[in-house]
């Protein structure tokens, strides 16, 4: 038996306010555009990593009322667990998601642990960083 990450799931504001962090500064292909009950579920895959996506949508896009109010509050918070995403060129990722407008955490910087990473929010406050293996 194999099994794959197909999709995860993030949680957002506003679909299109954040449209132009994950496609124009993260380089991710709108897949599918999908309205139902007044909300959106916009899936964006990457085109170097064909079958892994991710899904934006609002809080309460498929949830009920209660659920959606307690992730909208956590999402507020700053307390939802965070993307990471590889690059080859993390200094290039991050001009060209800076470009997009998006709040800096961290600039590039090289870890202790290996890595050379930067991190940001998105438009809703979630916490995306950018990651790049050591050469060494």
């Amino acid at each position: 038996m194999s099994i794959n990450l197909q999709y995860r799931n993030i949680t957002v504001n506003d679909v299109d306010e954040s449209l132009p962090f994950y496609r124009d500064g993260l380089g991710l292909e709108v897949q599918n555009d999908v309205a139902s009950n007044g909300y959106r579920w916009v899936t964006l895959g990457s085109p170097t990593q064909p079958g892994l996506a991710i899904v934006i949508s609002e809080p309460h896009a498929g949830r009920s009322q209660a659920d959606g109010d307690a992730l909208q509050e956590l999402m507020v918070k700053g307390v939802l667990p965070m993307l990471v995403f590889s690059s080859g060129d993390v200094d290039a990722a991050f001009d060209k998601v800076l470009s997009t407008g998006a709040e800096v955490l961290q600039e590039p910087i090289d870890q202790p642990w290996g890595p050379k990473d930067c991190a940001f929010r998105d438009p809703s406050g979630n916490m995306v960083r950018i990651s790049q293996a050591s050469a060494a």
